[in-house]
């Protein structure tokens, strides 16, 4: 019997969203991004350092992709664990990906302890996430192709079938196009180009 093939979906969110939780005097400011590659993330940080550069602390969390990898959780400065994770925790528990989670924290001026701090930035993230539209996702797989002019139209009509989206185009006597195709359409997609002795490159 065949083997079922695994989900090459996953949830991420549409726009970014905020959440808050106060507690003690102590404010801690949620704010969840839709993000898809790493290089997203410090840019990102840097721009709220700018703008809350009066709080004492900018902690996050992020994952990425459909095996959630790779991911991070950062205390920014809180006790170990405190922070970051329980952030983190809150992305897993809602299942989701190419998601970056910051809080931001403006001290009140009294100490919460380790578990008061585990709960506001659990709190801070969930209201965030709870406040965002999920989205579903498709894992995608970019390739490349190189065919004669005369199989532009076959090209063409399989990129449609496999619901790719172009991403770089070149025709001329020897025609060039890179596309992005769902991750598991990706091989029998493959198959057909190279059948039509199509080469195929990831």
């Amino acid at each position: 019997m065949k083997a079922e093939m695994a989900s090459d979906t996953y949830k991420s969110i549409k726009r970014e969203s905020t959440g808050i939780y106060r507690e003690s005097g102590s404010r801690f400011l949620a704010y969840a991004y839709p993000v898809s590659r790493e290089e997203e993330i410090k840019p990102i940080i840097a721009a709220l350092k700018r703008e809350h550069f009066g709080a004492r602390h900018h902690c996050y969390a992020f994952r990425l992709g459909l095996k959630g990898e790779p991911w991070r959780a950062n205390d920014d400065g809180e006790p170990s664990s405190t922070a970051g994770k329980p952030i983190f925790g809150q992305i897993l528990s809602n299942e989701l990906s190419d998601i970056l989670i910051v809080v931001v924290r403006y001290f009140g001026g009294v100490k919460l302890g380790v578990p008061g701090l585990i709960r506001a930035y659990k709190s801070a993230a969930a209201d965030a996430i709870a406040n965002a539209e999920t989205v579903t996702k498709r894992a995608m797989v970019n390739l490349s192709v190189s065919f004669e002019f005369e199989q532009l139209n076959s090209v063409m009509k399989l990129i449609k079938d496999y619901s790719a989206t172009i991403n770089e185009q070149h025709y001329d006597n020897i025609c060039k196009i890179t596309f992005s195709v769902p991750l598991n359409d990706s091989t029998p997609l493959t198959d057909a180009l190279k059948k039509l002795n199509i080469s195929v490159y990831a």
